[in-house]
C-alpha cells in the first residue's frame, strides 16, 4: 500500500473499532495526519479523557502512555511500538528517590512528567516544561529534590532564587547534545532569525533564546511572532511541522543531532498493525494495577490542582 492508502485504512479502521490515536509533536507528518489529537505528552493525556473512544492508540514513548492510562483507566491504552522508551524517564528508580526522601524528608520531591509510573508513586508533584516554573513557585516547600532532567531543573533554579532545588544528573540526551558553539553557528547563518529552545538543553544553550519554553510554547510563539525567520532549538520534526503550518515563516534547525531515536521508531505500519492486532493480543497494551495507577497518579492530581 502506499502512505495514502495506509492512512485512509487507517482512518477506517479507528472509526470501526472507536479508537482515538494520539501523537506527540515528535512523530512523523504521516503519523501526525490521521492523529486525533496532536501535542505534548501531558496535553495528549488530557486529550484522551475527553474522548469517548473505548480505545486508545498512542504513538509516542512508554512513559507518555502509562499517563494516559493513569488519567483514563477506563480505556485501553495501547503503545503503536513497544519498543519507543525514554532515556530520560528511565534513568531513576523508584529505589534511588525513595533513599534520597529518607536522607531528606523536608524536601519536596517534584518530577518532570518524562518518568516512569513507578518512579511517580515516590513523588510529591508532577510538573511539565510549561508548568514547572509556575508549580516550583506555588509550593509552599523551600527545599525541593527536581527530578530527572538537571537542565530543566537548573533553568526553573534561576529564576527561582528563593527556593533550595537539588538537582541530580540527569536529563534528555537528544537536547543535552546541542552546543552553544552550534547555536551561535547557526544565529551567524541566520541573522535575521530568532532562537527557540527547550529548556532541556544546557543551560548556556537556553542563555541565548529569544524564547525557551516547552515544544507547545515553542510553536505558540513562532505562530504569533511578527518574526519571519525562526532557529528551532528542539526535537529536529517540529521545524517541519511549523513550516508546514506557516508556509509564509521559515524555520532552521539548530542542529542535526537533536533527534529522538525512540519517537522515530513509531511507524505508519505500527499504527495500522495495532489496530489489527487489539483484540487477539498482538497489540503492546498499556496494563497497570488498579494500586500502582493510584499511587502514581497522585503527583499529577497535585499537579492538576496547583494548575498544572
Amino acid at each position: 500500500m502506499t502512505v495514502h492508502e495506509l492512512q485512509n485504512e487507517i482512518i477506517k479502521l479507528k472509526k470501526e473499532t472507536n479508537t482515538a490515536i494520539l501523537a506527540h509533536s515528535y512523530q512523523a507528518r504521516e503519523i501526525v495526519e490521521i492523529a486525533d489529537f496532536t501535542g505534548d505528552s501531558y496535553k495528549l493525556s488530557v486529550d484522551a479523557t475527553k474522548t469517548d473512544a473505548d480505545n486508545i492508540i498512542f504513538c509516542g514513548v512508554h512513559f507518555m502512555a502509562e499517563t494516559a492510562k493513569m488519567l483514563s483507566p477506563q480505556k485501553r491504552v495501547f503503545l503503536a511500538n513497544r519498543n519507543a522508551g525514554c532515556p530520560m524517564a528511565e534513568q531513576m528508580d523508584r529505589e534511588l528517590i525513595a533513599q534520597l526522601r529518607a536522607e531528606e524528608p523536608d524536601r519536596t520531591v517534584v518530577a518532570y512528567i518524562n518518568t516512569t509510573a513507578a518512579l511517580k508513586t515516590v513523588c510529591d508533584v508532577c510538573v511539565t516544561s510549561s508548568s514547572a516554573l509556575r508549580i516550583v513557585r506555588a509550593l509552599d516547600a523551600e527545599k525541593i529534590l527536581f527530578i530527572p532532567d538537571c537542565n530543566l531543573g537548573s533553568w526553573v533554579q534561576a529564576q527561582c532564587p528563593e527556593k533550595d532545588i537539588k538537582l541530580l544528573n540527569g536529563g534528555c540526551p537528544s537536547h543535552a547534545s546541542l552546543t552553544a558553539a552550534e547555536v551561535k553557528k547557526a544565529k551567524a547563518e541566520h541573522p535575521n532569525a530568532l532562537f527557540l529552545v527547550h529548556p532541556e538543553c544546557r543551560p548556556e544553550v537556553t542563555a541565548l533564546a529569544d524564547y525557551a519554553g516547552s515544544t507547545s510554547g515553542i510553536m505558540d510563539f513562532a505562530g504569533k511572532s511578527d518574526a519571519k525567520e525562526f532557529i528551532i532549538g528542539t526535537e529536529s520534526s517540529i521545524a517541519e511541522h511549523l513550516q508546514y503550518e506557516y508556509p509564509d515563516k521559515t524555520f532552521y534547525n539548530v542542529s542535526k543531532g537533536i533527534i529522538c531515536r525512540d519517537m522515530k521508531l513509531t511507524t505508519l505500519p505500527d499504527v495500522y498493525s495495532t489496530l489489527l492486532g487489539m483484540n487477539s493480543g498482538d497489540a503492546f497494551e498499556i496494563i497497570m494495577s488498579d494500586e500502582l495507577i493510584a499511587s502514581a497518579r497522585g503527583c499529577i492530581d497535585e499537579m492538576i490542582r496547583l494548575g498544572g
